[in-house]
Formats: C-alpha cells, structure tokens, sequence
C-alpha cells in the first residue's frame, strides 16, 4: 500500500523559512507525480507546487518566487521549501501522489505563521 507522510510543520515567525518533507513508501517517486496542496482555515485546498517523474516541476501563479519543490530519490522524500513566510501561508500543507487513475494523500502537517 502505498503511503506519504508529510512533516516538518510547525509554528514560524514571519519572515522565516521552513522546509515541509512528504516521505514515500517504496520507490514511489520514480512513479508517481506528486504535488503540494495547501489548505487554509475556511478556504478551499489549492494547489501549491508539482513535480513529475521526470523531475519537472511547476508552480501555481500565486506561489511562484518564495516557494521551491525538490526530491531526494536515494531517500524517497519530496520537499517544499517556503522562503519569506507570511501570516496567509498558515495552512495544513498535504502531499498528493498521482499515478494515472490512482491517487494519494497525505494526512498534511500544519504550519502557522504567526509572530
């Protein structure tokens, strides 16, 4: 079975940085594409970050510039790292694979920005 977990969250003061870690079972990154989401209390999950297989990665319009997505293969971990935190990245960030039809999620972890 399949399975991400995420770490790395937690409270930072704004202007920070923090990097978020979604670990993989097995070999599932040299399969699978896989993104961040972020979701903010009372707003809807949007879509962070992506990075393929192949190692291409993309980012959404509003995220471009403070957020960077990578992966460690040897160590089956994707990372976010987030750059000059601010009080509206305070979310629940959840890692999402994708293989075709089939999909998983994370359980997320919280990072609040708050002075």
């Amino acid at each position: 079975q399949v399975q991400l977990v995420e770490s790395g969250g937690g409270l930072v003061q704004p202007g920070g940085s923090l990097r978020l870690s979604c670990a993989g079972s097995g070999n599932i990154f040299n399969i699978y594409d896989v993104a961040w989401y972020r979701q903010a209390p009372g707003k809807q999950r949007e879509l962070v970050a992506t990075i393929t297989r192949s190692g291409t990665t993309n980012y959404a319009d509003s995220m471009k510039g403070r957020f960077t997505i990578s992966r460690n293969k040897a160590k089956n971990t994707v990372y976010l790292q987030i750059n000059s935190l601010k009080p509206e990245d305070t979310a629940v960030y959840y890692c999402h694979g994708v293989l075709g039809r089939s999909d998983v999620w994370g359980q997320g972890t919280q990072l609040t920005v708050s002075s």
